[in-house]
């Protein structure tokens, strides 16, 4: 082979060869074909050759044409072929296409099988670190980092099912394994939804204070800044609610002490509270 035949497999990151996979890689990095390369790729798998790369490929390429329903039994019916240490990869770009096609319980179920693979010491194999790739690039995770990202994608899953108490449980035991800013934000904003406008403040405020890891990262402050300016709006102050209202402060001050004097002695529930409790005296005559 050329020098520039081999500059040119480098550069579009097409393997060398004849075979199947090859010519389905071909397809879809230089002719730009995703039909022809799913058809290609259908081919390597049926044919034996890199029927790992060939299925997760394929998935991907499936996913980019909105088939993602046809990429899940795709990689159900021939993860079988694949060997046992492609099987976490496999089920990571299954938990991409049920967040696609937005089937929760599939990936919360598949993200709790991974957890528990984790406690079991399948997936590190009793290692501290294992080696991650991500856009091509290849880096070392440890077990409280991975464990944290999990709970994090299930704190999300969570969210989607507007289930927040559960939400928040998970999130706050992500945090306390491997802290950072994006699950603080979503910690807040989960939060906010359940009205507990207070505590997201002080999660949110730990971001823009720079105490959390990743915090540094002038998106995730923007974003939590977003966060706080939602709470502000659910939220007016009290001061606000007064004008709203026409009160003046200190006649309500000077007021209080006259109606506790001169008042009849009432009760502090409010009428319709009253009028359940009459209600009820009345039947039980």
């Amino acid at each position: 082979m050329s020098s520039q035949d081999q500059l040119f497999h480098v550069i579009h990151k097409v393997p060398q060869g004849h075979s199947p996979y090859v010519k389905a890689k071909h397809a879809q990095l230089v002719e730009k074909d995703p039909e022809a390369a799913i058809v290609l790729f259908w081919r390597a798998i049926n044919a034996g050759d890199r029927v790992e790369s060939a299925l997760k490929d394929m998935a991907v390429v499936m996913k980019q044409l909105n088939r993602c329903e046809e990429a899940i039994e795709a990689i159900k019916s021939f993860r079988g072929r694949c060997s046992k240490q492609a099987q976490e990869s496999l089920d990571n770009v299954l938990i991409d296409l049920y967040k696609k096609c937005g089937r929760a319980d599939e990936q919360i179920e598949l993200l709790k099988r991974k957890l528990r693979l984790i406690y079991q010491g399948e997936i590190f194999n009793g290692k501290r670190t294992k080696t991650a790739r991500s856009h091509g690039k290849k880096f070392q995770v440890s077990v409280q980092q991975e464990i944290s990202r999990l709970l994090g994608n299930l704190g999300w899953v969570y969210m989607q099912k507007s289930n927040y108490l559960t939400a928040e449980v998970v999130y706050r035991k992500a945090q306390m394994i491997d802290r950072d800013a994006n699950k603080a934000c979503n910690l807040g904003l989960c939060l906010i939804k359940q009205g507990r406008y207070d505590d997201a403040r002080n999660v949110l405020d730990e971001i823009l204070k720079r105490k959390v890891p990743g915090s540094e990262d002038i998106r995730a402050r923007n974003r939590a800044a977003e966060l706080l300016m939602e709470i502000r709006a659910f939220e007016p102050p009290s001061s606000e609610i007064a004008e709203i209202l026409g009160l003046d402060d200190d006649f309500v001050n000077e007021l209080e002490p006259l109606m506790n004097e001169w008042a009849p002695v009432r009760s502090k529930r409010l009428p319709i509270f009253e009028e359940i409790s009459s209600f009820r005296d009345q039947l039980a005559c």
